[in-house]
């Protein structure tokens, strides 16, 4: 070999060497349930991010004129908000995280005493809607508010079931939220509530005893949910003690994975709830459904996995707005542009920007179970029947 191609060779390995070095790190931090009763819940909002950042360091990452990697970094909170402050004040002060997503309200709500202080960006992944109506300058709520649910559910529900309901959902503060919303909408569609019994569904797995009380009072709907595996275990022993009625799912339980507990969907025939992105035909949620499941062989991305994989190459999107990736009021500021132009196999599920208070906007599909399959109608089409 000639000196001269020698020295071409050392110059540009001297060079990526150089690069490599210069390269530094983003973190964007997660306080999740990664353990008890919800801990595939967590894991779901993790899987989601953790592939958005292998998808972003597969390419050349710039920001503000620097090299960059991206890293998830993830703490075990148990479900419990004491421990997501604790977690997340970590995450700030150790890691020098540029944002910290956090998946239940009773966290988001612990992390937004001080969020704004400490300047971290708060990723909210709850759909209640008090997440953004506090006025925290520093926080975006990343699924649409659950509010909209309410009426299609209640409609379709009625017509199909009957007017009594029982109420027999988590006692958490999301599951405690929902009910106080769902209660007076059943009521004012001129519904019952003949029994209410709310139950501590990741601290048990038998729900026998506060299922039975329910089903007593003889309903026509159960109004159920918290996390999807005890969330299907409370559908199955209701099916188990007869119960026969229709069930509906409060968003943070997902149909598609609470059949796989129950064995199938037969058992929740007549069930409303979240539509699964492994179910949803259209051409984006489909390759992203195809994209997952090559990088996770035997399983199907929920919409957690999805919105958060969206949350987090919008986050990224956002710093290469602002030109910053430690500046969080720069970087919340974009946040909305970000998700309007994210490239379609980067957003499955539509998100369509933020509403003036920092909660996403998207035209959300529902899941109805008829006839042993899951059909999807557009949220805004059902809430446009009279």
């Amino acid at each position: 070999m000639k000196p001269q191609t020698r020295l071409t060779i050392l110059a540009a390995a001297l060079s990526l060497a150089g690069a490599a070095s210069a390269q530094e790190v983003i973190k964007i931090g997660f306080s999740g349930p990664l353990s008890g009763g919800a801990a595939l819940y967590g894991k779901n909002v993790l899987s989601g991010m953790q592939m958005a950042a292998a998808e972003i360091n597969a390419k050349p990452l710039q920001i503000g004129g620097k090299a960059y990697k991206l890293e998830i970094v993830a703490l075990d909170d148990k479900y419990n908000p004491s421990e997501t402050g604790i977690n997340v004040q970590r995450l700030v002060q150790q890691h020098k995280t540029a944002a910290v997503l956090v998946p239940h309200s009773g966290g988001i709500f612990a992390v937004q005493a001080f969020n704004e202080k400490a300047k971290v960006l708060l990723l909210a992944y709850t759909s209640l809607p008090q997440a953004t109506e506090r006025g925290n300058k520093l926080t975006v709520r990343l699924p649409p508010d659950f509010t909209g649910y309410i009426g299609p559910f209640t409609k379709a529900m009625m017509a199909k079931h009957g007017k009594n309901v029982a109420l027999a959902a988590a006692d958490h503060d999301y599951a405690k939220a929902w009910a106080a919303a769902f209660k007076p909408a059943w009521e004012a569609a001129g519904g019952k509530v003949v029994a209410e019994n709310p139950m501590s569904y990741n601290k048990a797995t038998d729900f026998y005893s506060g299922v039975s009380r329910v089903i007593q009072a003889k309903p026509d709907v159960l109004f159920i949910g918290g996390a999807s595996e005890p969330t299907a275990l409370v559908a199955k022993q209701a099916r188990e003690l007869g119960f026969k009625g229709g069930f509906i799912i409060i968003d943070q339980a997902k149909i598609d994975e609470m059949a796989k507990v129950v064995g199938g969907l037969a058992p929740l025939e007549g069930s409303v709830g979240v539509m699964p992105v492994s179910g949803d035909d259209r051409p984006e949620p489909a390759a992203f459904t195809a994209r997952y499941r090559k990088a996770n062989p035997g399983k199907d991305p929920s919409s957690e996995i999805s919105i958060n994989y969206s949350a987090v190459h919008a986050t990224v999107a956002a710093m290469k707005l602002a030109g910053t990736v430690s500046d969080a009021a720069a970087i919340r500021a974009k946040m909305d542009q970000a998700f309007k132009t994210l490239p379609p196999e980067h957003n499955p599920n539509d998100i369509e920007g933020l509403d003036s208070k920092g909660g996403t906007v998207a035209n959300t599909i529902i899941g109805i179970v008829e006839g042993g399959k899951i059909k999807g109608q557009f949220l805004r089409a059902l809430n446009t029947v009279q």
